[in-house]
């Protein structure tokens, strides 16, 4: 059984930094592609970034272009989320999803077979 289990959200001052974790049990990261999703209240789930299994990555829409980075650690079977400069529009949900799938795009719900619980993020004003 596949479990991803997100870590890293909380309570920060607009213009802080939070860094995500995604770690991935049942079977080994590499087997997977990874993405990002938020939510923010009252808002559809908006897709934040996706990562290969080679390690590229999608790019960012401009509203968190050069503010966030997406990585993986297949040896530690752990995607990361890394968000600085945040902004109070930032405050969402955040999950993080597998995909067995090869080819993207990955910028969809249904590309991806496994999701995690979701971590809180708030950015106080």
């Amino acid at each position: 059984q596949v479990q991803l289990v997100e870590s890293g959200g909380g309570l920060v001052q607009a213009g802080g930094s939070l860094r995500l974790s995604c770690a991935v049990s049942g079977r080994t990261l590499s087997n997977f592609a990874m993405g990002w999703f938020r939510q923010a209240p009252g808002k559809e789930r908006e897709f934040v970034a996706a990562i290969g299994r080679t390690g590229l990555s999608t790019p960012f829409t401009d509203s968190m272009k050069g503010r966030f980075t997406i990585s993986r650690d297949d040896a530690k079977n752990t995607m990361y989320l890394q968000m600085n400069n945040l902004k109070p529009e930032d405050t969402a949900v955040y999950y993080c999803a597998a995909s067995w799938a090869a080819w993207g795009p990955f910028n969809t719900e249904s590309k991806y077979d496994y999701w995690g619980q979701g971590t809180q993020v708030t950015v106080a004003s």
